[in-house]
């Protein structure tokens, strides 16, 4: 079995499986990440969204021979307990989840988002979010983004 390092989080991580074992397989069962959420597993809905390299991309549909040394960050990565990520502080203060099951990939792509546009229009943040909530949460996610935008964007 090859053996992969990767740079997850900040840490380097090593893990021993197949070259085409996804991405999100990796984080959840090899490292222990299991914020990264399993959706369609065919890369449509973005449950799955990571950064590689402060890029979006959908891990489930990733094989782990394909990341080489790009930087990934998980929603685990993303921010501390300590210290939030504007747009997860965002994501509370607008109470954007409704059952929650897609919002780390949904938070990803928005973070993703703003670190390329920090005052993005709504027709450029629903260009950018193409991932898919089944509860229709659509609204408020937008409005957490305005309000993270204004924290990030000064």
């Amino acid at each position: 079995m090859p053996s992969f390092t990767l740079l997850v989080n900040g840490r380097r991580r090593t893990a021993n499986v197949a070259a085409d074992t996804p991405l999100l397989w990796v984080l959840r069962d090899h490292l222990d990440l299991t914020g990264t959420k399993y959706g369609c597993g065919a890369g449509l809905c973005g449950a799955c969204t990571v950064h590689l390299d402060g890029v979006p991309a959908r891990s489930c549909s990733l094989p782990i021979s394909a990341v080489g040394t790009k930087k990934i960050t998980t929603i685990e990565g993303l921010g501390s307990e300590k210290t939030l990520h504007a747009v997860q502080k965002a994501w509370i203060a607008e109470d954007v989840p409704q059952c929650g099951y897609c919002q780390s990939g949904q938070i990803m792509a928005a973070a993703a988002l703003l670190a390329k546009n920090r005052h993005p229009s709504d027709a450029e943040i629903d260009a950018a979010m193409t991932n898919i909530c089944r509860c229709g949460t659509y609204q408020r996610m937008r409005k957490a983004i305005k309000r993270a935008a204004e924290e990030v964007g000064t």
